[in-house]
C-alpha cells in the first residue's frame, strides 16, 4: 500500500504542477494584457490560486516521497494536498485526477500498518 500511495502521490503532484502552471500562467496573462468581456476575465482570489498552485502539488510531492518511510506524515500531507486543490481550483474536468489520486493516496498511506514486501 506504500508504494501505491508513494505511486500516487508523485503523479497527482505533477499533473497539480501542470495545472497550477497554467492557473498562474492565466492570472498573470490577464493581468498584463487586460480582460475581455465574456472571454477571458480574472478570477477572484487570483492570490489563493497562485499560493495553492505552489504549495498543493509540493505537498503531493512530498507526501507521495515519504510514503515509504513515514505513513502517517505522508497521508496527511497527501490528503492536504488534495484539499488545497478542491479549495483553490474546485473539482473539474482537469482537477478530478489528481484531487482523486491525492485522497487514494493519502488513505492508502495512513491504512498502511506494515512495511510493503518487496
Amino acid at each position: 500500500m506504500r508504494n501505491a500511495a508513494l505511486t500516487l502521490g508523485v503523479i497527482a503532484g505533477v499533473i497539480g504542477l501542470v495545472i497550477g502552471f497554467f492557473s498562474s500562467a492565466y492570472i498573470i496573462a490577464i493581468d498584463r494584457f487586460g480582460e475581455f468581456p465574456d472571454l477571458a476575465e480574472q478570477v477572484e482570489n487570483a492570490g489563493l490560486i497562485r499560493a495553492v498552485s505552489l504549495i498543493a502539488p509540493i505537498l503531493a510531492i512530498a507526501g507521495g516521497a515519504m510514503a515509504r518511510s513515514q505513513n502517517i506524515a505522508a497521508g496527511v500531507l497527501l490528503l492536504l494536498s488534495a484539499l488545497g486543490m478542491y479549495w483553490g481550483f474546485g473539482f473539474g474536468v482537469f482537477t478530478m485526477f489528481p484531487i482523486a489520486m491525492c485522497v487514494l493516496g493519502g488513505i492508502l498511506a495512513l491504512a498502511a500498518r506494515q512495511p510493503d514486501t518487496a
